[in-house]
């Protein structure tokens, strides 16, 4: 069920915007904070990402001008969304959560709504308690 039901939110959202799940995650995460720039290793912290992952993932977003990466520091590296990327997350963001309306809130009831929340948060316990050391 998870993965079917990321593959047809992805579809949608690449469809309708040209944006990944990871494109999304990464300009929605960064227009929540001021400026619109993250450290690039609390950005992966963010994202539950590894490292690599995130530098590849920003190399690909910068080559289409979505985010900026900017000297921080001597040695730090911060991701900065740009008004092109903030433009394509603001276009793109009704119909995403439109879709995820239509797949999954929308066919609960309530009650429904309330026991997966319970449900979800405790997992969500569970994996972050029993999470390794890095």
């Amino acid at each position: 069920m998870l993965e079917l039901l990321r593959t047809r939110i992805e579809q949608q959202l690449q469809a309708s915007s040209g944006l990944s799940n990871a494109d999304f995650t990464v300009l929605a995460l960064l227009s929540e904070v001021p400026d619109g720039r993250m450290r690039v290793y609390e950005l992966s912290r963010m994202a539950n990402w590894e490292k690599s992952r995130m530098h590849h993932q920003l190399t690909r977003m910068c080559k289409r001008g979505l985010v900026a990466r900017e000297r921080c520091g001597s040695r730090g590296m911060e991701a900065v969304i740009t008004a092109k990327g903030l433009t394509a997350l603001t276009q793109a963001a009704p119909s995403h959560a439109q879709e995820v309306r239509r797949l999954v809130i929308d066919r609960l009831t309530r009650e429904e709504l309330d026991q997966f929340a319970d449900i979800a948060a405790t997992i969500l316990e569970n994996l972050q308690a029993d999470q390794p050391p890095a």
